[in-house]
């Protein structure tokens, strides 16, 4: 690390175990020594870039190759975040996806952090060559433009060593002339020799993390009668015993999850191997009770949150989303997912090994209104049965409360078996109180 030489700008640099988003403060300052004992052990730690007498830093950088990610903020003289940039280690050790970079541009000093009214860009890139670009030169509140990226759109950078990374906000013009780097030392004793060990888990709430994709909650509370959620909109729901709507026969050992809408081409979204068989469908449902406006009395319904299948009846000892073949979970951001998409409100559960057959009968039953091809099925969010007659496998479609994408929540047993396949088809359930869960646990759509 270069020391005073010659005229220049005088960035001083600090490492830490985190970095507090709210107090814009290092936590756990880091000897340069056990950052980069860190670096090398793929641990978690923040690189903190100031110029003197400046109290907002330059910028921040968060390193963890064991998340495959790296990212940088970037701060105005008003402590504001302005830039965000978001890289991604993926197969070559020696390359960085440019997964995301995100722009504010404040209108004025006294203008908040992110304010809905702050002009705002975004840059998504895929390592397939996809991605879009997002302007919202209103903010939040205004209309959005979204195009394609430039085929000259910079996708990958070499992966910098420990001491090669260069300042951002130099090389986008933020501090005038050259940079001269000046390491500082810890201002306390706190970076132990035993520190480059040690993880950050236990740093407040408000330090920044690497991103974490959408976790499934406590979805066993949804079919466990008795247990009180709430949608955020009624303030206490009761989940009942769950309703058993027949079973599902997958003769090929390939269980398909997907909008059976999709072209036939496709193949379905996301697969799931299970022993060949015939397995219950359910559907998690609850009681719902409020104030009717036009009677003036108090009522009650019963709504479907979650539908299943039953592949047997060990409990689910651990969840993880279903992933489909084309999904790496290295380029997800902060609670996203993947999962199948659908734009007619439908998904379904379905023999992949009969899926092109399955998928035809039920366009023949739902688009061209043919019978005998389909069986309805009544009052239940489950819809429409198809059967293909050469296989024995079987299609059937249910509904969710919207368009958009689904994820498929996959619930293993102690010893690693498939226990269930969970889809939630009513937006996010926070679990009030439950003997077997936890209290104020979220279940994410």
């Amino acid at each position: 690390m270069g020391g005073d030489q010659g005229p220049g700008t005088v960035v001083e640099v600090a490492y830490a175990l985190a970095w507090d988003l709210e107090a814009r403060t290092p936590w756990r300052p880091l000897t340069a020594e056990a950052a980069r004992q860190r670096d090398a052990a793929g641990l978690p730690y923040v690189v903190v870039y100031r110029t003197p007498g400046r109290e907002a830093p330059l910028e921040v950088r968060l390193v963890s190759w064991r998340d495959h990610y790296v990212g940088l903020w970037l701060y105005d003289d008003q402590g504001r975040r302005t830039d965000e940039l978001d890289l991604r280690l993926l197969d070559d050790p020696s390359l960085l996806l440019c997964r995301r970079t995100r722009t504010w541009r404040y209108t004025g000093p006294e203008m908040a952090e992110f304010d809905d009214e702050c002009p705002r860009s975004s840059v998504e890139l895929f390592p397939d060559g996809t991605g879009s670009v997002s302007e919202e030169p209103r903010g939040a509140r205004g209309g959005m433009l979204v195009t394609s990226p430039d085929a000259g759109a910079r996708r990958w950078q070499v992966r910098p060593g420990f001491e090669d990374w260069p300042v951002v906000a130099a090389l986008w013009t933020r501090v005038p002339g050259p940079v001269v780097l000046r390491a500082t030392a810890p201002v306390s004793d706190t970076a132990a020799s035993d520190t480059a060990a040690s993880d950050a888990a236990d740093a407040p709430a408000t330090c920044w993390r690497p991103p974490r994709p959408a976790q499934p909650g406590p979805l066993d509370a949804l079919f466990r009668p008795g247990t009180r959620v709430t949608d955020g909109y009624h303030s206490e729901m009761t989940v009942l015993e769950p309703r058993r709507t027949g079973t599902l026969r997958v003769p090929s050992g390939l269980l398909a999850v997907s909008s059976p809408d999709s072209a036939c081409d496709e193949g379905p979204a996301i697969t799931v191997p299970v022993p060949p068989g015939e397995y219950v469908l359910e559907e998690a449902q609850v009681r719902v009770g409020y104030d009717c406006e036009w009677s003036g009395r108090w009522v009650t319904r019963t709504d479907t949150t979650a539908v299943r299948l039953r592949v047997s009846e060990a409990p689910a000892a651990s969840w993880e989303m279903a992933l489909g073949p084309d999904d790496d979970p290295r380029l997800l951001g902060e609670n996203e997912i993947f999962g199948f998409g659908t734009d007619g409100a439908t998904g379904c559960f379905a023999d992949a090994g009969a899926w092109e057959r399955l998928q035809r009968l039920h366009e023949r039953h739902v688009v061209h209104g043919e019978e005998g091809v389909g069986e309805d099925i009544p009052d239940s969010m489950f819809s429409l049965r198809t059967r293909d007659a050469a296989s024995g496998g079987e299609l059937v479609a249910f509904a969710t409360t919207g368009d958009g994408t689904y994820p498929v929540w996959l619930g293993r047993s102690a010893d690693g078996e498939p226990t269930e396949v969970v889809v939630l088809v009513d937006g996010m359930m926070t679990v009030l109180q439950d003997d077997g869960a936890d209290r104020a646990q979220a279940v994410p759509a």
